[in-house]
């Protein structure tokens, strides 16, 4: 479900963090922790409110890997790409969820239920190759199974 974006939530995180030092990436952090992404009306406001310039929080928010700009999908899909799961197909599960949900990496699906994010190591070296849903973990994951992992996920949508 899409959360509404709230000017009174974003007053309350910047008043937060208003005039402490070197404060603009725990704002944004919080921000993004609030929305699951960092909307731009936030930014907007915290551009105004911290007397910082719009792209200089831009830069900030591009530079780090860790903030989102467009709205995440419901669950949350990630591959590890670490060297075990690499080595053990996790190129072969990508391509799949590509495939399967008509989506590449980073981007969301049309109907808003699942994003799909490769990460570089999910510490689960023992279980490769390892995609997650929302923190739920499915290792020695094989390229037939995800169809029906992702069926599960749809089918609890629709209840």
């Amino acid at each position: 479900m899409k959360k509404e974006v709230s000017t009174g939530n974003i007053e309350k995180i910047i008043e937060k963090w208003k005039g402490k030092k070197g404060s603009l990436i725990m704002a944004l952090h919080e921000l993004q922790h609030l929305y699951g992404y960092i909307p731009q009306k936030g930014a907007e406001k915290m551009s105004t409110a911290l007397r910082i310039p719009l792209s200089q929080i831009y830069e900030v928010i591009t530079f780090y890997n860790l903030f989102k700009l467009k709205e995440p999908g419901k669950n949350t899909i990630a591959v590890c790409m670490g060297t075990a799961c690499y080595l053990k197909g996790a190129p072969e599960l990508l391509n799949e969820l590509k495939v399967l949900l008509k989506v590449e990496e980073g981007g969301t699906t049309k109907d808003g239920l699942f994003n799909l994010d490769v990460v570089r190591c999910l510490g689960c070296c023992g279980l490769a190759p390892v995609m997650t849903i929302n923190g739920e973990i499915f290792g020695k994951l094989k390229k037939g199974e995800i169809k029906d992992i992702l069926a599960k996920y749809k089918k609890k949508e629709q209840k």
